[in-house]
């Protein structure tokens, strides 16, 4: 009789910057580990996952029905890349509805879960403290600016600019607090919970969470989707080998990475000082546009509407700058040599990519918990420079470039962060080192061992032989999202 694996579900929420950790993980536990992985999403998003996947994976990808309309939102709207920021709630509130057919899918040999958080540690220490306690309700009526977390105060102190727009206006009674009061205690009901970081550079969020839902806790970071497996998207863009040959013509170490995800973008005078700042510095760039606030993010995008006069063709005529529309393959320019700077909204897998090739960060947080994500890399890794706050904010053009002439430059300043981000790409490599001949394993690779070392036991708890349906059947680790 043939040997019945174990099984692995995985359920991530529908947006890219989940998916893709996930996918991530299920290939890396493919690759390393006897398990059966079952990978749930709605159709469009599987759709899209299906050519992602090596030609010689055994990964199933199963679709849950889904209709966004039933739900007031756009038809054909399965991801928070495709849906305007304000209905994002609403895209949040719908998944739940996604719950009792997950339940039916899993529940004859199922009775826990594991959480897998695609953010960091810390970021989401702050994100579930203030989403729980909203502490920054009675500071703003106060007239104060900053506030500690009542159950977090190894944060230290949090600026009330350092709130996204949702968190700021929370008062408790509207939808994003209903969602996340509602949700959010929920974890204390898993089994546990794996972070996608390193424990060496974000261990007091782990702690946090140690503390707070007395569960245990697994740094397995950092999951990254290998270059072969990247998810990019259908229409625009450049490809790889594009984004090569004109880094393969810059010095090393000169090419400063500016992408604010597939999610955001800024105001359209924030556009123009960037473009500004870029063209002031002095330094090359590529440059991952979408069309700014107050336009479909994911529509062509307008140089001569949105940027300086002639801003696009003297870039191009002096191959000082590189402007891609929509889609850049991040990680293939972050490991290139020429590449010395990202400037990011600092969402926790552009954070990873850009650490593990050892390079330093411009901070331009968003949303969620991107804010506090900077926070982390300014005040306790020493890897990053804050640059501006927010989608809306003002931030003038000689900031900017000032602050990446500093971040590029020969600087003291600059010298140390780059030498600070080189540390931490080393404390990356060590954590995912696994020296089967040696005997040395990294932090993560540690942590993964004894989650699943967990999960058995928890299984092995939960269901004896024979109790499922009267048969020996299969064991299931199901993993769901934050």
């Amino acid at each position: 009789m043939a040997e019945k694996r174990e099984n692995v579900v995985m359920f991530p929420f529908m947006a890219q910057g989940h998916i893709i950790p996930f996918l991530a993980l299920a290939l890396l536990i493919e690759k390393t580990r006897n398990y059966k992985i079952t990978f749930v999403n709605t159709p469009l998003n599987i759709k899209k996952l299906r050519s992602s996947l090596p030609s010689d994976s055994c990964v199933q990808l199963l679709e849950i029905p889904f209709n966004s309309s039933e739900h007031g939102l756009p038809p054909n709207t399965e991801n928070c890349d495709v849906v305007p920021y304000h209905l994002v709630v609403r895209l949040l509130e719908a998944s739940a509805s996604l719950r009792p057919v997950f339940k039916q899918l899993v529940e004859d040999i199922i009775r826990q879960q594991d959480v897998l958080s695609g953010a960091g540690g810390f970021g989401l220490a702050c994100y579930y403290s203030i989403w729980l306690n909203l502490p920054h309700k009675q500071v703003k009526k106060d007239g104060g600016d900053h506030f500690l977390l009542p159950d977090f105060q190894e944060a230290s102190k949090i600026e009330l600019t350092q709130l996204p727009l949702t968190m700021s206006v929370a008062d408790g009674r509207d939808s994003w607090s209903i969602f996340h009061h509602k949700y959010l205690p929920e974890w204390t009901k898993s089994g546990g919970i794996l972070f996608n970081t390193v424990e060496e550079f974000d261990d007091i969020g782990l702690v946090y969470f140690k503390r707070k839902l007395s569960k245990p806790v697994w740094a397995v970071g950092p999951i990254l989707l290998s270059t072969e497996n990247r998810i990019r998207a259908s229409t625009g863009g450049a490809t790889p080998e594009y984004c090569k040959a004109w880094l393969d013509s810059k010095p090393e170490k000169s090419v400063l990475f500016v992408s604010f995800g597939s999610m955001n973008t800024i105001s359209p005078s924030q556009m123009m000082e960037l473009a500004k700042a870029l063209e002031l510095s002095g330094r090359h760039f590529i440059w991952v546009v979408r069309p700014p606030i107050g336009f479909d993010i994911n529509s062509e995008f307008k140089a001569n509407e949105w940027l300086p006069e002639g801003f696009e063709e003297r870039m191009r005529e002096s191959e000082k700058g590189l402007l891609v529309n929509k889609w850049a393959p991040q990680q293939e320019i972050l490991s290139h040599k020429s590449t010395s700077v990202f400037l990011s909204h600092c969402g926790w897998n552009s954070v990873l990519e850009s650490l593990s090739h050892g390079v330093p960060l411009l901070g331009w947080a968003m949303a969620a918990e991107q804010f506090f994500n900077v926070k982390l890399l300014v005040e306790q890794v020493g890897v990053c420079v804050e640059v501006a706050r927010g989608k809306t904010c003002e931030v003038k053009h000689e900031e900017v470039a000032a602050k990446i002439k500093l971040l590029m430059s020969d600087s003291e300043k600059g010298k140390e962060m780059r030498r600070k981000a080189c540390e931490v790409r080393e404390m990356i490599e060590s954590a995912m080192k696994d020296d089967d001949e040696g005997g040395f394993k990294g932090s993560s690779v540690k942590a993964m061992d004894e989650f699943f070392h967990a999960a058995g036991t928890m299984r092995f708890q939960t269901h004896t032989p024979n109790q499922l349906n009267g048969t020996n059947q299969p064991r299931v680790q199901r993993v769901d999202d934050f």
